[in-house]
């Protein structure tokens, strides 16, 4: 696993190959970031930024590189999460709390709001087609915050009311949806 930019750039960590995250390809990472970076968000502008399904914790190391202020990475599976303290820690910053737990009780349970928001849950998870209601319901993001969506193929949400675009970059699908400001 490889950071892209900012501050740690070029930093790789070894992922066990035990692990059965599915890891954003760094392909898809670069030119998903390149998208956000050029068009959407500076993320040294005390960004606050949330990690759903955060496995390797890939997107939060490059969040915490790129410079945002505060990011919460939400993981499940044990060895995933103790993985992302190890890489925290190696990079010696507390810029990023894993929080080990299941992602939708955090959704729930949460009153904080973020600027951005990615999630890259398993493409087979049942109700994927669900959260970018469940993320607009819960009222995660702040005014003219982003969510990013990674997804399969076979997953559209053209008809969302908050969807702006879908970038494809081999395999790997981002829809990305907004809150509009008032």
């Amino acid at each position: 696993m490889r950071i892209i930019g900012g501050i740690y750039k070029r930093r790789r960590f070894d992922v066990p190959k035990t692990f059965k995250a599915r890891p954003t390809t760094d392909f898809a990472k670069e030119n998903i970031f390149n998208v956000l970076c050029n068009n959407y968000l500076d993320f040294e502008d005390e960004i606050t930024a949330l990690d759903l399904f955060a496995g390797t914790g890939s997107i939060s190391i490059e969040l915490v590189s790129r410079g945002c202020d505060k990011v919460i990475s939400v993981e499940k599976d044990a060895a995933h999460y103790s993985f992302i303290c190890k890489v925290m820690e190696l990079l010696k910053t507390d810029k990023c709390i894993p929080i080990r737990g299941d992602v939708f009780k955090f959704i729930g349970s949460t009153r904080e709001k973020f600027d951005f928001i990615f999630a890259d849950p398993p493409y087979a998870l049942p109700n994927l087609n669900d959260l970018p209601r469940i993320i607009f319901e819960e009222d995660l993001l702040k005014e003219g915050g982003l969510f990013v969506l990674e997804h399969g193929k076979d997953n559209n949400f053209e008809e969302d009311p908050h969807f702006l675009e879908r970038r494809v970059y081999g395999s790997v699908n981002f829809s990305i949806f907004s809150k509009a400001t008032d």
